[in-house]
């Protein structure tokens, strides 16, 4: 049995199968939940996914089984999907990617088990411009998101020093992760500049708890602050997105009230979002990441820190 059904999302019309399937073994979550979360968030998600060159992270046997990223669009799509053509520098030729511009191509890549959502910093139009600057906060343990927060509410104020405002969300898995909004004419150069800087005045200030160095041998009880996503052939996991974790944990704007809290209190688990907890999370505070998509700010022709 594989368990058919057809779907009719706002007119069009979806095949999906195997709705019982068990994607997330620890809690029996399965297929068709991860699409009835997508369908739930779909009002805040899809203006972040909106023109975004997407790469797919699917997991079509379930997150302890194997995965697989795919960056050119399916063939079989429907027509309807939408692509946008990128030149990829890992596959040396320009690829057809797909764009969850709507709500149908958001129910049929999770039926395709897209468990992750991986989206460009820039839009189609012009994919050589960045709309925001992002820090990935890493922990390495032991140390947590517990330590992310505190070398966030750290980044935050050494952005506010140069006129930036920044925005936090969860990754959705071990750590933590910052957006400066732009908006603005600006270069993956730029701020892949700024952003090294800013991770490296971190690491002097903070030797004991800060790393700006990739090696992983030397994060230990270190927060990596990775300022390399600002790359025009690299991707970010979009907030609202599920994660391919334990539990199916979303990548989920949080306040930077919460962030200070979750350190005072040293409870990594008060910013674990699981999908129940985001979509009652939105229902409440609508969404945090909508500055994000509009803010305008820019950069600093000179900067001091």
């Amino acid at each position: 049995m594989s368990n058919r059904a057809e779907l009719i999302v706002d007119g069009r019309k979806i095949q999906v199968s195997n709705l019982d399937k068990v994607l997330y073994p620890k809690v029996g979550f399965t297929k068709g939940q991860v699409i009835d979360y997508y369908i739930r968030v779909a009002p805040v998600l899809l203006p972040h996914l909106k023109d975004r060159p997407l790469t797919m992270k699917r997991y079509p046997n379930g997150v302890d089984a194997e995965f697989f990223y795919e960056k050119n669009c399916p063939s079989h799509r429907p027509k309807w999907v939408k692509t946008a053509k990128v030149w990829s520098e890992g596959n040396n030729r320009i690829m057809d990617y797909c764009l969850a511009q709507d709500l149908p191509t958001l129910v049929w890549a999770a039926n395709l088990a897209d468990l992750e959502l991986h989206t460009s910093l820039a839009r189609k139009k012009d994919v050589a411009r960045p709309t925001m600057m992002v820090f990935d906060l890493d922990p390495g343990a032991p140390a947590d998101i517990v330590q992310c927060c505190q070398v966030g509410l750290w980044l935050r104020d050494l952005l506010g020093k140069i006129k930036l405002n920044s925005f936090a969300k969860t990754s959705g898995s071990k750590g933590l992760q910052v957006y400066v909004p732009l908006n603005t004419p600006v270069t993956f150069d730029q701020t892949k500049d700024l952003s090294r800087a800013l991770a490296q005045h971190l690491e002097r200030e903070h030797l004991d708890l800060v790393t700006s160095n990739m090696s992983k041998a030397l994060r230990k009880g270190k927060v990596f602050v990775d300022w390399s996503q600002n790359d025009e052939h690299k991707t970010t996991i979009c907030v609202y997105s599920l994660r391919a974790r334990q539990e199916p944990t979303v990548s989920t704007p949080v306040t930077w009230d919460e962030v200070a809290t979750c350190l005072k209190r040293k409870k990594a688990d008060l910013l674990k979002c699981r999908s129940d907890k985001t979509l009652v999370r939105v229902e409440k505070m609508g969404d945090l990441f909508a500055p994000v998509e509009k803010l305008k700010q820019r950069l600093p022709k000179k900067w001091e820190l």
